[in-house]
């Protein structure tokens, strides 16, 4: 199947592009990487952020510290919503790159967060990294294989 096919609609799209896992293994590989380095960022945050909350904020409630979850999912959850629509409008590319520069404040908010409000905050704009970056590269993951192999994807 041609991209072309795929997307009738699409002046813009060309029509000569093969898809499929073979002839896209390069691309593929790279959205895969994305892909971890998206979720590693997830990973390393849940597993130090309960301790930081103590630690650093003096915040016991249980209920407090997983607040950052909730906020998170929550970001995530209308981010995809809004993602999905937004893909018709601009390039998926364009999403993903949007995606990643809500994400380069977090790490320094998390670092420097003087309450516990700024890691909350900075949540919520991994949520919306999340929903951006993390959908839009499964997405274009699946677009680059066809339909044969989007299980995969």
């Amino acid at each position: 199947m041609q991209i072309g096919k795929l997307f009738p609609g699409l002046a813009a799209a060309p029509t000569d592009i093969p898809l499929g896992l073979g002839d896209n293994w390069g691309q593929f590989a790279l959205l895969v990487t994305v892909n971890l380095f998206v979720g590693g960022m997830i990973g390393m945050e849940r597993s130090i952020l309960p301790g930081l909350a103590e630690a650093e904020f003096g915040v016991t409630s249980k209920t407090a510290i997983v607040s950052f979850i909730a906020t998170f999912g929550l970001a995530k959850a209308v981010t995809n919503l809004v993602a999905g629509s937004l893909a018709r409008k601009v390039t998926r590319r364009r999403i993903l790159i949007t995606g990643w520069l809500f994400a380069i404040p977090v790490p320094f908010m998390l670092i420097w967060a003087p309450s516990w409000g700024w890691v909350i905050a900075a949540n919520v704009l991994l949520g919306i990294n999340q929903g951006l970056a993390w959908s839009m590269t499964v997405n274009m993951k699946m677009d680059l294989v066809g339909t044969r192999w989007r299980g995969l994807a």
